[in-house]
């Protein structure tokens, strides 16, 4: 090779770099506005809960129809329900709120095979980006229903422990519905995590197990009976750190 040839090869690939970098920039901006878009879209639904649970769920099923009824207590309880957006439990979750008193609230994806809304939806929200999705989950939530689901909703049920435990996001109710669903996998984490100190005892406590739609509402309120359902501004300053 030449030093002509190299001198040639060596301007291709600082173009290269620099069409790749001002690539990476103006994406840099695009999440920017995806942030900016659903924080404003966003800011008039509080209170709310966000309800996780598997898009494979089949409307008429039980775990469809609990999820329906748990959504239309919470939206008449003053509550919005804000969930994915897509079929299966987000499917049940805005449909119960879509009837009800309050907003309800769908979070969609972009995803290669393409996710379908749903169509009980009073406002949606579209993202191309899986963390700006989930920073919106956390950030609106007032309390966290996870339903029945697979990996999705694990990822989603681990994030917001992990949030909560490690002061990252303040402190709200983290309720799992159908307990003989969710049992095998608290007690794995007492025998297991617990007992192997990878967690503290008291960190299985952010966790109930509440079956009955009511009693999930009931729960709810308790934990606000001595706070506003509003961030307090120390929480705020904590959650401009996520």
């Amino acid at each position: 090779m030449t030093e002509s040839d190299k001198l040639v090869m060596g301007v291709e690939s600082e173009a290269l770099m620099n069409s790749a970098s001002a690539r990476e920039s103006w994406r840099i901006f695009g999440i920017m506005s995806e942030f900016v878009e659903a924080t404003e879209r966003l800011a008039a639904i509080r209170p709310a809960v966000t309800i996780f649970g598997s898009a494979r769920v089949k409307p008429g099923s039980p775990y469809y129809e609990l999820t329906e009824n748990i959504a239309r207590l919470l939206s008449d309880s003053g509550f919005s329900v804000i969930s994915g957006g897509g079929p299966g439990i987000m499917e049940a979750a805005n449909k119960g709120a879509y009837f009800g008193k309050s907003p309800s609230v769908g979070l969609n994806i972009q995803l290669p095979h393409e996710q379908s809304s749903n169509p009980y939806q009073d406002i949606s929200q579209t993202f191309r980006h899986f963390f700006a999705r989930k920073y919106m989950f956390v950030r609106f939530a007032s309390a966290y229903v996870v339903m029945p689901g697979g990996f999705g909703t694990l990822d989603e049920l681990m994030e917001a422990l992990t949030l909560i435990q490690t002061g990252k996001a303040r402190k709200i109710p983290l309720i799992l519905v159908c307990s003989d669903f969710w049992k095998g996998l608290i007690d794995w984490f007492k025998q297991r995590l617990v007992e192997e100190k990878m967690v503290d005892p008291e960190d299985i406590d952010l966790i109930q197990l509440i079956d009955e739609p009511s009693q999930v509402v009931e729960a709810i309120f308790k934990h606000y009976e001595a706070r506003p359902f509003a961030p307090l501004p120390s929480e705020r300053e904590m959650m401009l750190n996520l």
